[in-house]
């Protein structure tokens, strides 16, 4: 929580309460419920919220902005993204139902009046979108194939439109043949020693294969 208050100092008090409240809500649904490796649960803040708040450090996103996070898991980058930026709507997938009933009971939980949470394969969620985010559910150009329809044609944001993944190691290969492809370190903002190896790549939509 220390470093989430030093990266993003200008959270509200409800923000702050909110990020507070998850590691209760994912504790407690780690003993119904394996989400989140037992391994992991006492590095929540570290592994899973900081993690996807790197995302905001390459893009934040404006009001009024539309966000799909694709193979959400237990909601991540979806839930602490959708505490960042409230005034975003988030819409949170995955394909096993007892982890987006998680999502939506953390969701309500926390008052997060932004996210619509459903399980649904990637291929066949309707509409378009400013960002697609997801952590490393599959390799890029699987995923680019699940998504290459669903982004939304005007841009509002810094980035043009498209894909913010978090991946880690050596991408070269994978991201070969998506030369519009941009690497960001992650371990140029957040110091702590899990993030030496992990990114977030930005790929645009009007990449050429």
């Amino acid at each position: 929580m220390d470093e989430i208050i030093k990266q993003f100092p200008n959270l509200t008090e409800n923000q702050i309460l909110q990020f507070q409240n998850l590691e209760g809500l994912y504790q407690d649904w780690n003993a119904k419920i394996n989400v989140i490796s037992r391994k992991d649960i006492d590095e929540l803040y570290t592994k899973h919220v900081l993690h996807s708040l790197a995302i905001a450090k390459i893009q934040p996103f404006e009001a009024g902005a539309y966000v799909l996070d694709v193979g959400t898991g237990g909601g991540f980058p979806g839930i602490p993204l959708a505490i960042l930026f409230p005034e975003t709507r988030f819409y949170l997938i995955d394909v096993i139902l007892k982890k987006i009933n998680v999502v939506k009971a953390v969701a309500e939980a926390l008052e997060l009046k932004n996210v619509k949470a459903e399980q649904i394969r990637a291929e066949n969620v309707k509409g378009d979108y400013d960002f697609i985010v997801s952590r490393a559910v599959t390799n890029m150009p699987d995923f680019v194939s699940w998504i290459k329809d669903k982004i939304k044609k005007q841009n509002k944001h810094n980035m043009p439109n498209g894909i913010l993944y978090l991946k880690g190691g050596d991408l070269t290969e994978e991201l070969k043949d998506f030369p519009k492809a941009t690497e960001y370190n992650i371990a140029e903002f957040f110091t702590e020693e899990f993030f030496e190896t992990k990114k977030v790549v930005h790929l645009p939509l009007n990449f050429k294969a």
